[in-house]
Formats: structure tokens, sequence, C-alpha cells
């Protein structure tokens, strides 16, 4: 009898749990459907609280968080903040440099390549005229976002790069940035 070997951990990637996972949705695409949550307090002036816990995916609830993620937004004092926490739109620049550093951990360690450093720094433009509504030319959001990856690993500089676009074509937040979202809103007054 023959064995196929299994492939150890790497990058800190539980790399059979991750081929384990892949076949199991590919068994059952039903368990891909998931849905994430966040609960946001308004706090005083521009700060305000969120809370994330729970989700539901894989077919359930998931309740393996005892206690919630909690996060602080504010605005500084030249936005008319307190500067309790970083801004929303700052939220946004580690959405796409963390989901594309994980991905990349996880596609690195897929292909067996063992990286040593993944650092990133990422940078958004916001003309305030738009928000602050002085022009109706001027979008609200981001005009552009720059990410700058440098990753040192076990591989050639082509292989990585080749590792960073495949992290950015599988990435969820890249593609809410680049290809936009329907966002629904529904108010309750009292």
């Amino acid at each position: 009898m023959t064995q196929t070997p299994t492939r150890p951990a790497r990058n800190g990637v539980d790399v059979p749990t991750l081929f384990a996972t892949i076949d199991a949705v590919k068994g059952g695409p039903e368990l891909a459907d998931f849905r994430f949550r966040a609960r946001n307090e308004w706090i005083s002036g521009t700060h305000n609280r969120t809370w994330i816990q729970g989700f539901y995916g894989a077919g359930q609830e998931d309740g393996s968080r005892a206690e919630p993620f909690v996060y602080d937004a504010d605005h500084p004092a030249v936005l008319v903040g307190s500067g309790n926490g970083p801004t929303p739109v700052e939220f946004l620049l580690h959405a796409i440099a963390a989901c594309l550093t994980t991905g990349l951990a996880n596609i690195a360690a897929a292909r067996g390549v063992t990286l040593r450093r993944v650092a990133s720094t990422v940078e958004g433009d916001i003309d305030l005229l738009g928000v602050l509504g002085l022009s109706a030319e001027v979008r609200n959001g981001y005009s552009q976002i720059r990410v700058h990856l440098d990753v040192e690993g076990d591989a050639s500089p082509e292989e990585l790069r080749a590792l960073v676009e495949q992290s950015r074509r599988r990435s969820a937040v890249y593609d809410v940035l680049t290809n936009g979202t329907d966002v629904v809103i529904d108010v309750a007054t009292r």
C-alpha cells in the first residue's frame, strides 16, 4: 500500500487542513456560503466602536470566538475627531494589506514555498472636497490605493511575484475595492 506523503505546516499555515477545506468545499459547494457580521455603536462625536464575534459559515453558526474583537474608530482632531482610533478609511487600508498578506501566506504554503518576511505599506489618496460636499466632481472615497509588498522567501523573485499575483486574484478585499459591492442600508427609527 502506497501512502500519499503529507504536507507539513509551512509559514504557520496548517497545509493539510487547508487542502482538506478545499476538498470539502469542492464536495459540498453549499459549505462555501459565509455571512460575516459586525455590530457598531456611536460613542460621541466621530468616535464609535465595533464588535466582531460570530459568523455563519460551513453550514452552521460559528461559536469559536469566546470574546468579540473590539475596534474603535474616530477621526483625528484636524478632521473634527478626538483621535480615539483609526479613521474608517484607514481600516480599509488595513483590510487590503491583511487580506493580501493572508492569501500570500496560504498560497505560498500550498505551493511549498517558505516565506521569511512579508511586509507592506499601503497608502490611499482622498480629496476632502468630496466628503465635505464642496465639489460634486470629486468622489467621497479614495481616488487611488497603492500597496507595496516586500517579500522574502525560498523562491525566485519571479515565483514570489507570481504568489503575490495569485493572492491578488483570490483576495476578497481586493475584489470588493476594485469591483464594488451592492450595499443595502435599512434604517429603524425610534
